[in-house]
């Protein structure tokens, strides 16, 4: 497949990072390099972007997207929550602007050999960085029904989770689980029929919880943002696209808590913690897809950008 990118939300995405300042930027979620392109091509000729990713296809791809640019241009692969560490091995004292795009790229979507959807009949994978040794065959297979359980309810918000663990496991005494589709049969047969008329595919929300945690898209998660924050110079912006509700939730606790660090009572005088904001949030409510951008991408409807700005 050729690995394909369309950036959601441009014109907001620009419009929260302000590339024309100059600097140095960075995009933690590089994928085919869509969003990576629309920064590089504002930056002034002196502006200079780190793209980071854990998928081999992305950085390929996003390479030869951009190797127009460059040296202007640099791909790391990795995971954003080690920003700080792949900033102090460049010798990149600050940031001054950085985008984390938590969606699974379309391309890991539609890829059937990837094992991220439900739609197609493919191997349990679902790893981002494909070196890694740790897949959905893994979870599914391995998983105690606690811990299955545990990670349908929290990461997929499924309220059939502890049904769904019963029948994996029960399926699984028999013969360890391969493909999707199998996995799929097992959870419409775990959700009642008058359920799983409602809310879209019944396995989104299993699928979802095995994908974030095969690539530990949560856990860490509010470390790595208040990490990105520290390594921002004064002015510099950072902005999170999320996908589901957790993640929104996340980013948007954590900008909360670096604008307002304040631990006194609200009945003190006066403060004397002396935790001082280290951001100034510049979406008081998250931006959405204008709808003619998800009549033309549906898969923008669910995305949500905040941003923040470091004081």
């Amino acid at each position: 497949m050729e690995y394909s990118h369309k950036p959601v939300m441009p014109k907001e995405v620009l419009h929260c990072l302000s590339p024309e300042r100059g600097g140095v930027f960075a995009d933690g979620t590089l994928g085919g390099g869509g969003h990576a392109e629309l920064v590089l091509s504002a930056l002034p000729a002196s502006g200079r972007l780190i793209g980071i990713d854990r998928d081999d296809d992305a950085l390929l791809a996003a390479g030869n997207r951009l190797k127009v640019y460059g040296e202007r241009f640099t791909a790391i692969k990795g995971n954003f929550f080690e920003t700080r560490r792949i900033l102090n091995e460049l010798n990149i004292a600050k940031l001054d602007g950085m985008l984390v795009d938590l969606g699974v790229s379309s391309y890991q979507l539609d890829n059937p050999e990837r094992g991220f959807s439900y739609h197609v009949d493919a191997p349990l994978d679902m790893r981002m960085d494909q070196n890694a040794s740790f897949s959905a065959y893994d979870v599914v297979n391995g998983y105690d029904h606690g811990e299955l359980a545990r990670i349908l309810r929290e990461y997929g918000e499924e309220k059939w989770a502890s049904r769904i663990a019963s029948f994996i496991v029960d399926a699984r005494k028999k013969q360890p689980l391969n493909s999707t589709f199998e996995l799929v049969e097992l959870i419409k047969a775990a959700i009642p029929a008058s359920a799983r008329r409602e809310g879209g595919h019944p396995a989104k929300r299993t699928f979802q919880a095995i994908r974030v945690e095969v690539n530990s898209e949560l856990a860490g998660l509010k470390q790595a943002l208040a990490d990105i924050v520290d390594c921002l110079a004064p002015g510099g912006r950072l902005g999170v696209i999320t996908f589901q509700s957790l993640e929104d939730r996340i980013a948007k606790r954590v900008f909360a808590e670096l604008q307002n660090p304040c631990t006194c009572p609200k009945s003190a005088p006066v403060c004397i913690c002396g935790k001082k904001p280290k951001v100034r949030i510049l979406t008081r409510k998250p931006l959405t897809a204008q709808q003619e951008e998800v009549d033309e991408n549906p898969r923008a409807k669910s995305a949500k950008l905040r941003a923040v700005e470091r004081l």
